[in-house]
């Protein structure tokens, strides 16, 4: 029987993890206004519509942020975190734990999207420079944003862009003193970590 529970947990977490990247990718999508014509943003469109269209008609977007997925993010993530507590000990937990759980997930997984994309984007700058493929073309729309701030602070140096390693090295300290911080702060169980 502790097979199966695990076999599920395993499911369950991949199953859900991927669905919730998909969700935070239209957030994110939306967030640094991305090329809303791209095949891949026309993927997560279709695929998180059926859940969003009813939540868009009662949550409205806040400051430009669209707050609807935001909120999805965290309910699923929630969802998912209860079934993994359910499936491994017997019961879901306290609710407002989870809630503060699933908002600590969905940080990280914000983080873990932009530390990805960064990755991507320096290798494709390095193999396929100026690609007009869509997925590399939105790769750079979402890591733009968030190298503006660290090029606007480094000095030109020639072509040689080094904003990447600084936006890594924050990326990399948001998560070690913030995110691992509050998950152990609020007592996160180990196997939702996997989550986070």
């Amino acid at each position: 029987m502790i097979g199966l529970n695990t076999a599920a947990i395993y499911i369950l977490q991949t199953l859900g993890s991927l669905y919730l990247l998909i969700i935070m990718l239209r957030f994110i999508l939306q967030l640094v206004r991305a090329d809303f014509y791209n095949p891949l943003s026309q993927f997560a469109v279709r695929a998180t519509q059926p859940l969003l269209k009813p939540m868009r008609r009662i949550i409205p977007s806040l400051f430009g942020l669209d707050m609807s997925s935001l909120l999805l993010a965290i309910l699923v993530q929630m969802l998912f975190m209860a079934l993994t507590l359910l499936l491994a000990y017997g019961t879901t937990g306290n609710p407002l734990q989870l809630l503060i759980w699933s908002i600590i997930g969905v940080t990280a997984l914000f983080l873990k999207i932009f530390f990805f994309a960064l990755i991507i984007s320096v290798i494709l700058s390095w193999v396929a420079p100026g690609s007009h493929n869509p997925g590399a073309e939105l790769v750079n729309q979402i890591c733009e944003p968030f190298l503006a701030p660290f090029r606007r602070i480094l000095p030109n140096l020639g072509g040689l862009d080094i904003s990447p390693i600084l936006a890594f090295m924050a990326l990399k300290l948001i998560d070690m003193l913030v995110i691992n911080n509050l998950a152990a702060m609020t007592a996160m169980p180990e196997i939702l970590r996997l989550l986070v």
